[in-house]
């Protein structure tokens, strides 16, 4: 962007302010994405994707697009958006597409939030039935502003995905609320088939990486998920290469189970654009291999684990694994 642009001289509330100022700094902020990736560092062949694209990808945008609904597949950059909307599922995003909080791996749009759209779970439990869903995942931007934390909209969506969908799966990728219990019992209450939480990253990071958030805390809330629901399966999820050490890793892996969680994922950070951490070092394919064994031995129920791994990425194969184990 040249110096003198308009833009340039525009501060965050008056862009925020102006829906049309906003889509405009939001394509500027692609466009220097879009530059910055070429600083980024040559990925491994193992980390290359196909470009997405064909009738399966366009139809889901089309229907997302039509029912004003967001994704954190779009909203975070994934880079397995091509294979899961191809198959016809997708990651909703709840609460808007702008996070009250900034944490430093995070592609999604980050200052004031977006006025509660309390229409939104309807809108998207008929997407969720036009697409046939199995299972369905459904996530939010962190509102911190909100005094429940969003925490009655998770609640709010799962149940009007069960009036339309009775079948399908529900699984939600909350924010910590702040630790506030009584949000967490709120989500609870519905019933969500999965509970998913992420804590990310290593407890030694959080100040670089999440300097928002509290690690004990994100343990904290996925122990009272689960003595709210003991039926229930929790999740949570970590990045890897962003410099932490391999022993931390397993370490968290520990935390986690010590928490009695049900299951794991674990992928490869991959920096969206130069703004954000860089990436620190690339994990193999046959290093995630060993990760898995190490949380299968820890006893986690299931483990999803690959330089590609991301929270919701083949998310329907953990419920049927279950279900599975549970009529043999």
């Amino acid at each position: 962007m040249k110096a003198g642009s308009p833009l340039l001289s525009l501060n965050r509330q008056s862009v925020d302010s102006n829906p049309a100022l906003h889509r405009l700094a939001k394509k500027a902020a692609a466009c220097y994405h879009v530059q910055a990736m070429s600083e980024i560092r040559r990925l491994p062949d193992w980390l290359r994707v196909r470009l997405p694209g064909g009738p399966g990808y366009v139809r889901v945008q089309g229907l997302l697009r039509g029912a004003s609904l967001h994704t954190v597949c779009e909203e975070a950059r994934c880079p397995n958006i091509g294979e899961c909307f191809g198959s016809g599922t997708a990651t909703f995003l709840i609460l808007g597409d702008v996070c009250t909080r900034n944490c430093a791996f995070c592609a999604v749009d980050h200052g004031r939030a977006m006025l509660t759209d309390y229409d939104e779970p309807e809108r998207l439990a008929r997407v969720v039935q036009e697409l046939g869903l199995r299972h369905a995942v459904v996530t939010s931007v962190t509102r911190d502003d909100l005094p429940d934390g969003g925490a009655e909209m998770f609640a709010r969506t799962i149940l009007r995905i069960r009036e339309q969908c009775p079948t399908c799966k529900v699984e939600v990728l909350i924010p910590d609320f702040k630790g506030s219990e009584e949000a967490l019992k709120q989500v609870m209450a519905a019933r969500p088939d999965i509970l998913n939480h992420n804590v990310e990253t290593a407890p030694r990071l959080y100040p670089h990486v999440r300097p928002q958030a509290d690690y004990p805390r994100s343990l904290l809330l996925l122990a009272r998920a689960r003595k709210l629901a003991p039926e229930g399966l929790t999740k949570s999820g970590i990045m890897v290469g962003l410099g932490e050490a391999r022993d931390e890793i397993v370490e968290v892996m520990h935390d986690l189970r010590r928490a009695d969680c049900d299951i794991i994922t674990i992928g490869q950070y991959l920096r969206p654009s130069a703004r954000h951490l860089p990436i620190e070092r690339f994990y193999t394919p046959e290093e995630f291999e060993e990760f898995k064994v190490e949380g299968q031995r820890l006893g986690f129920k299931h483990v999803e684990s690959g330089p590609l791994v991301r929270s919701s990425y083949k998310a329907h194969r953990q419920t049927d694994s279950q279900e599975a184990v549970s009529q043999a």
